[in-house]
């Protein structure tokens, strides 16, 4: 059973979110040879105040 913790910066539409989680349970069915219905798709949304990258904020760009 495997689950895809997808980490990223708030702000993506709705139908953007179900065109990535269903091209990654596509992805991984195919790799792992797991059937789509065993695999769990976790997003994880943060605001651009709380990400960083090089020592700066993403909200402070």
């Amino acid at each position: 059973m495997p689950i895809v913790t997808i980490k990223m910066i708030e702000g993506r539409t709705d139908e953007q979110k179900r065109n990535l989680v269903q091209q990654v349970t596509a992805a991984v069915s195919e790799t792992v040879t797991a059937p789509k219905e065993n695999i769990t798709i976790i997003i994880e949304e943060m605001k651009k105040e709380h990400y960083a990258n090089a020592g700066v904020r993403a909200s402070d760009k």
